[in-house]
């Protein structure tokens, strides 16, 4: 991640972030991009399942009125039992706990994907149809395609508000979702309106930010089903300004195969930290949860005591790790809480340089015009970077904090904790993807190839294809400590592992990989880029 000063055509203003004694114990929080370009490659893939952790294990909650007051924001790291996370690995059930914990004090439940979806996507439409629980609900969103041949990443804007014209001419499609459809304003808590209360119930206590972006991961579900010929459902993207920045960062908080989430001036409710938006002058938390059923019913708990949550964005920030981040922020208007936003991102960034993607996120303020949601010159390179680098792959361009120094909030005030070195690096353990292969699998590749070292031997056993990549799983026998060496061909390279501990040298082209507690089998998912016919290769398997 590059932290560079920041000069807006209105007024210098810098991002001194050494200078404004952003130390905790001796450390300052510079974030910088640690891993390898091939490291964030991977790391940078977004997700193939909605929640990765949703087989983990999470304590139960306590009731908002037994929740001790901590006026800092609390420790990212930290699991609710007092224990820190030390792997990357931990990382998958820590994201769980507090995904489970923001839902409980901040959102409301998202319920788990529905029984039924189906829909239809076409060149200028989609059509959304959930069944759940005995009850119906649709909606439907156009779609706005760029020049060139699909099938195209896409990028859902809430409300049509964004910059449509650079997101199209960076060759992403346009869905213009209207997240009213999904979860209406204008209606009381008790009497909440739109498809997603139609199937929950219109008491549900599932605020209305968790609604629309359960309509996006609805969208997702419809893409995969289709037959991939217009949109990919493997490179999507969220934005919207400012009550729809809201919606579009839960969304990309909450649906981890959105692979790039870009809020725009959300203000309260969306990325500033609840803890300092009432010493920022910003809108009030009771202000907000008033306006609006946007935060779930449970956040009445805390609207004049945001210290008791023991949440905050900031690990809603963490939570889109390692996926890109792009937020976009107006230091101009108080209202919005600029400080406390940039206060967010600076304390999410170091979940993201802790998992060695510290180039994934990207925080910019510094803007001359301070007309509420206008597109601004200064975000277009960036807008056209982040839509490269995480929806069509073709860049790698490291991500940038730069705040206006108006509103430079101090991460160093608010935290106690330190930022952990977690080992295991080199990729996320995620499951493999599901669902059903567009083309069968390679014949006459070995099932068991035997190359060894020492006395353990490996196997591959090849996985599920789709058009642009396909699966592996190894099995290790002999030895329960062993080192495997696998060769992937160039272009081809690994998006996805899980069940070990990854290393790459040789360009990307070899990959090493260790037990990390999961046992001897291990995979990986692979993308052809162009290459269908290749496979990888294990080189050696050593006992250790």
């Amino acid at each position: 991640m590059n932290i560079s000063s920041g000069r807006s055509r209105a007024r210098p203003t810098v991002v001194a972030l050494l200078a404004c004694a952003l130390a905790v114990a001796g450390t300052v929080a510079v974030l910088t991009n640690t891993a390898t370009a091939q490291t964030t490659a991977v790391l940078a893939a977004a997700a193939a399942v909605e929640d990765e952790g949703a087989d983990c294990a999470v304590p139960a909650l306590p009731d908002a009125g037994s929740l001790p007051t901590n006026a800092k924001l609390p420790d990212p790291f930290t699991r609710i039992d007092g224990t820190r996370i030390s792997t990357i690995a931990d990382w998958r059930c820590r994201r769980e706990e507090i995904k489970k914990q923001a839902e409980k004090y901040v959102y409301g439940t998202k319920p788990a994907p529905p029984a039924n979806v189906t829909g239809t996507v076409s060149s200028t439409n989609i059509t959304v149809n959930v069944t759940d629980n005995g009850r119906s609900a649709s909606f439907s969103a156009s779609v706005s395609l760029p020049s060139g041949t699909g099938p195209f990443p896409v990028v859902v804007v809430y409300g049509g508000f964004a910059d449509t014209a650079t997101i199209r001419a960076a060759g992403a499609a346009v869905i213009n979702y209207d997240p009213y459809s999904v979860g209406k304003e204008g209606t009381g808590r008790a009497n909440k309106q739109g498809a997603f209360y139609t199937l929950y119930g219109s008491t549900s206590t599932t605020g209305l930010l968790q609604a629309w972006g359960w309509g996006v991961s609805r969208i997702i579900d419809v893409i995969a089903k289709s037959n991939g010929s217009i949109l990919r459902a493997d490179a999507t993207g969220v934005t919207g300004c400012s009550r729809f920045g809201k919606g579009a960062f839960v969304a990309g908080v909450f649906d981890q195969r959105i692979a790039l989430t870009m809020p725009i001036e959300s203000g309260s409710a969306g990325v500033p930290i609840f803890r300092g938006i009432p010493g920022e002058g910003a809108q009030s938390l009771s202000s907000a949860y008033g306006e609006q059923p946007w935060l779930g019913d449970a956040f009445g708990s805390f609207t004049s005591a945001p210290g008791r949550l023991p949440v905050d964005t900031h690990e809603m920030v963490a939570m889109v790790a390692p996926r890109g981040l792009f937020i976009m922020d107006n230091p101009h208007i108080a209202n919005l809480g600029p400080k406390s936003g940039s206060v967010a991102a600076l304390g999410g960034a170091e979940v993201y340089k802790a998992l060695g993607a510290g180039s994934n996120i990207t925080y910019w303020s510094d803007v001359a015009n301070g007309n509420h949601c206008a597109n601004r010159p200064e975000w277009t390179t960036p807008l056209q970077q982040n839509i490269r680098k995480f929806l069509l792959k073709t860049g790698n361009d490291p991500g940038s904090i730069r705040i206006a120094s108006k509103a430079l909030g101090n991460l160093a005030e608010w935290r106690t904790w330190t930022t952990p070195t977690l080992t295991g690096g080199g990729g996320p353990t995620t499951p493999p993807p599901t669902g059903e292969p567009t083309t069968p699998p390679p014949t006459g590749e070995p099932t068991t190839p035997p190359p060894a070292g020492g006395s353990c031997s490996a196997s591959i056993t090849p996985g599920t294809v789709w058009g642009d990549r396909y699966n592996t799983s190894v099995t290790v026998t002999g030895s329960s400590t062993w080192t495997v060496t696998v060769a992937i061909t160039a272009p081809q390279r690994v998006s996805t592992t899980w069940s070990g501990t990854f290393a790459w040298s040789g360009g990307g082209n070899t990959m090493t990989v260790r037990p990390n507690g999961s046992g001897n089998t291990f995979g990986f998912t692979t993308m052809t880029n162009g290459n269908s016919s290749a496979r990888p290769r294990i080189t050696s398997c050593t006992a250790s």
